[in-house]
């Protein structure tokens, strides 16, 4: 990646300058509110820490779950900026909106050092909106926060596959640079795809294959190994003629699963069984058959022991790893063996030297619940849809402004 970094911008001088920073802090809130993983803020905090140390007057912006374009109080960042005062070690205010009276004063209060947070961006419509325009005058509103001689950081990550105003259109009005984090996972992703060392393997999960079809076309004809667990994998199943019960099934998709089988059955890999449940529920009835023999009227919420077993004698070989999805419902202990099993398995790989990357989703969080350690793994991105995006060969608005 061929663009300026923070520490250019660090290198020219931020003291007394303002600066806007593009933040991914959209963490996941239980039903009363509170935070429940601070991973995406605590990954934020090298690049915030590091202007405000520097003497900036840091204005973040960042969005948290999808409101409908207007404030909504169970969007607010209120406890992400607890959150993040805490972990900075230092007062951070939140502005009372986007770029109103309450921004726009706050803004001008700023001392060296001190850091604004932004309510939710995606309060105003023209964040996320279609017509350029409209992005373009949401963005000038965000410039008048910083002053003409401001600057813009990139350091979301999870958002640079987004055409938005806080991520795209800023930086074309902005000197603009790469946050810590940015340049991190660019960095990961280009050693992903220009020649990685082999073997090769990726590990794909989640519920729907349609999520990930692009991916698998763009890596099948690449990898040395391609697994496929989590509901995805029923489709595939069915795909191969057998009966899968009541378990996610995409069956609009089975023809091209069937395609994909045809195309690159020497490198898929499917499960050989399974951990099948009466209904879905922590406290369901559950037991191991094998994927010729899920009962009717039953589902797939795990892969079994014998398919962990195969996965990880691959996966402990590789020297490369990617991984995206869990294997099954993590959430509930019952469903919880496979997902671990074959992190368990990447994290060897890691110990034995490869280069090994989570990519972000529901696997980083998977990671977290089942007390997984975080330096097991060579990366934990903290953007899935980025890192599956840019991997099926896709441009990325957020970066690709960086290099304009």
């Amino acid at each position: 990646m061929t663009v300026q970094t923070l520490q250019d911008l660090l290198a020219e001088g931020v003291e007394g300058r303002g600066v806007l920073v593009r933040s991914d802090l959209n963490v996941p809130l239980d039903d009363n509110g509170q935070i429940t993983d601070p991973g995406r803020i605590i990954a934020s905090v090298p690049t915030i820490q590091a202007l405000v140390e520097a003497g900036a007057k840091v204005v973040v912006m960042a969005h948290l779950g999808r409101p409908k374009g207007e404030p909504d109080a169970k969007f607010s960042l209120a406890p992400v900026a607890a959150k993040l005062a805490e972990l900075l070690g230092r007062n951070v205010q939140l502005a009372g909106d986007v770029v109103g009276y309450d921004a726009l004063s706050r803004s001008e209060g700023l001392t060296d050092g001190d850091v604004l947070l932004l309510e939710n961006v995606r309060f105003d419509a023209r964040e996320t909106s279609k017509d350029d325009s409209e992005r373009a005058k949401l963005a000038a509103a965000y410039v008048e926060l910083v002053g003409d001689d401001g600057a813009f950081v990139s350091d979301g990550f999870g958002v640079v596959h987004r055409k938005q105003a806080s991520v795209y259109d800023v930086a074309q009005v902005l000197p603009h640079y790469a946050g810590t984090l940015v340049a991190a996972e660019v960095d990961v992703l280009q050693k992903l795809t220009q020649d990685p060392a082999r073997p090769y393997a990726v590990v794909l999960g989640g519920s729907k294959v349609s999520d990930k079809l692009a991916v698998i076309e763009a890596l099948a004809p690449k990898v040395d190994t391609l697994v496929i667990g989590g509901g995805m994998c029923f489709t595939f199943l069915a795909a191969q003629g057998l009966s899968v019960g009541t378990s996610l099934l995409q069956e609009e998709m089975i023809d091209t699963c069937k395609s994909l089988l045809e195309r690159f059955g020497d490198v898929l890999h499917l499960p050989v069984d399974i951990v099948a449940a009466d209904k879905f529920a922590p406290d369901a009835d559950a037991e191991i058959v094998a994927s010729t023999e899920i009962p009717d009227g039953w589902m797939g919420l795990d892969i079994g022991p014998e398919s962990v077993s195969r996965f990880a004698a691959l996966l402990t070989e590789a020297q490369t790893v990617f991984w995206n999805g869990p294997m099954g419902v993590f959430e509930f202990e019952k469903f919880a063996a496979g997902t671990r099993g074959v992190a368990e398995a990447i994290v060897t790989a890691t110990g034995k030297g490869a280069f090994t990357v989570v990519g972000g989703g529901d696997s980083a969080a998977a990671v977290r619940t089942l007390g997984l350690p975080d330096d097991g793994f060579s990366h934990i991105s903290t953007g899935g849809g980025a890192s599956l995006e840019y991997l099926e060969g896709k441009e990325l608005p957020g970066i690709s402004v960086l290099e304009g």
